[in-house]
């Protein structure tokens, strides 16, 4: 009986628009349109209507279902990304000469200061470039301090003086040079910390570009993190972050302290930093796993629904209440306008109301009008 009437119903709504029918069909289309969401309104309440009216058919079986009260309640969005420890001072000690390494002065472990010598490379033709200039310098000081005392005396030609402290000066620069380039073939520590990896090895070649020991310091460390350049706007300094160390088993709450203001161009995203307190750094260690979770979005008194009960439909998302009608409890579908989700939840920001009887087990096949029977302690039961 149900299905016949809304055949007839239908089938009269395409004979008036028939009749109706303009010659301009883009004229008939918007008519068509602005029609529409009556129609369904208005085939929404019939379904009601002959669900709880028509005694001359077959009724529909009462649903078994389970209901929930909806109350508003904070919501709130995260982002889940994977992130590492990293030391502000982690440096890769390279030489700034090639040459070959002829000693290696310090073990993994050992602590270090800023400008200490922690190898050196092959200097011989320097120190002999060194030694012959100094013995050049030598000479041209001796003959400088005699032209200058003849010269004080008014003896000898100013050009002469000054040829000889030219000379002298020349030979001054030319061996701070060389002594600059000696020292260059000394890898030192740019920094106090605790050398954390020994790459050189006695005999190979050390160059530019290639470390040859790793020194960090741990007494200031932080998380870093890659975000997607989509959420750009929405994280800043000071939002919460949970911090979970897999491998440490360990979780703790901070806030973050440093957002990038650049997008990398190759990965698209930016970074984040959080820095952690001396109390924790003894936990963690450079290069650790760390998955953040940061809190980009939240709403006091919102009305949210679990993601498994909401369907789909040709007027979008819905899901369906319990509504009392007359002496029995219905079925009522609910079309919402879904917001953000996150885990097992999701916001709605229309289409329902606090208070609404939310069906939460047993809403598959349901239909508008359906007969309900509520019993939540069989919840767990009800298919």
């Amino acid at each position: 009986m149900k299905k016949l009437l809304l055949i007839i119903a239908v089938f009269s709504f395409f004979v008036s628009c028939q009749q109706r029918q303009t010659k301009d069909p883009k004229a008939q289309l918007e008519q068509l349109k602005k029609q529409q969401k009556d129609i369904v309104e208005q085939i929404k309440k019939l379904e009601t209507q002959i669900a709880a009216s028509d005694t001359g058919g077959v009724k529909e079986k009462p649903k078994l279902v389970a209901v929930s009260a909806l109350q508003p309640s904070l919501f709130e969005h995260f982002i889940e990304v994977q992130g590492r420890v990293d030391a502000d001072q982690n440096v890769g000690v390279m030489a700034q000469l090639p040459g070959t390494i002829t000693k290696i002065l310090v073990s993994k472990g050992d602590h270090v200061r800023r400008g200490q010598v922690l190898a050196t490379m092959d200097a011989a033709t320097s120190m002999a470039s060194i030694e012959a200039l100094k013995k050049n310098l030598e000479l041209a000081n001796l003959l400088y301090e005699k032209q200058q005392s003849l010269w004080n005396q008014s003896i000898g030609t100013e050009v002469q003086y000054l040829q000889a402290q030219n000379q002298k000066e020349s030979l001054e620069k030319q061996l701070n040079v060389l002594q600059q380039q000696y020292e260059m073939s000394k890898i030192k520590s740019p920094i106090n910390g605790t050398v954390d990896e020994v790459m050189a090895k006695l005999g190979e070649a050390a160059s530019p570009g290639f470390p040859s020991f790793r020194v960090v310091n741990l007494s200031s460390m932080k998380v870093v993190a890659d975000i997607a350049e989509n959420y750009a706007g929405t994280i800043k300094v000071g939002d919460e972050v949970t911090i979970r160390f897999p491998d440490a088993n360990k979780e703790i709450i901070k806030k973050v302290t440093a957002v990038s203001q650049v997008i990398d161009p190759a990965s698209r995203s930016f970074q984040v930093d959080i820095r952690l307190g001396s109390e924790e750094q003894k936990y963690f260690h450079p290069n650790m796993v760390a998955v953040l979770k940061i809190r980009d979005y939240s709403k006091e008194n919102s009305i949210t629904v679990p993601i498994n009960i909401v369907q789909n439909s040709e007027e979008g998302k819905f899901v369906f209440l319990a509504k009392q009608t007359g002496n029995e409890r219905v079925a009522e579908k609910a079309v919402i306008t879904a917001g953000s989700s996150y885990g097992e939840r999701m916001e709605v920001l229309s289409g329902l109301n606090a208070g609404d009887q939310l069906i939460t087990t047993g809403y598959q096949d349901l239909s508008n009008g359906r007969p309900l029977i509520i019993d939540n302690t069989q919840a767990s039961n009800i298919k």
